[in-house]
């Protein structure tokens, strides 16, 4: 049922963070999508839910690594709270979210 859930997740959104409310890198990425212009995208705060370390082992079997965020644009894994930071930083975080039509 995680998988099913992530996978959706993933496939209908055009923006998608894994997220826990009151990690310091989850913040970071956040930050990043609201710089960028971002107002409207699906968050998931995972840490109050059942299934919060079955999501954990899915994602890490998607992206290499079980920690959040987890940040996907347009069906792919983009990184986390340093790539995101990195990639407005480096102006190129805008691009991105304009050709997922999500800007």
């Amino acid at each position: 049922m995680v998988k099913q859930f992530v996978d959706a997740q993933i496939k209908n959104n055009k923006v998608v963070v894994f997220s826990k409310s009151y990690c310091p890198y989850c913040k970071m990425a956040k930050s990043a999508l609201s710089d960028a212009g971002l107002k409207e995208y699906t968050l998931i705060e995972i840490e109050n839910r059942d299934d919060c370390s079955d999501i954990q082992d899915y994602l890490l079997s998607l992206t290499g690594g079980r920690s959040v965020p987890r940040v996907f644009i347009n069906g792919k894994f983009v990184g986390g709270g340093s790539e995101l930071k990195s990639f407005q930083a480096k102006g190129k975080l805008v691009p991105m979210l304009k050709e997922a039509q999500a800007l």
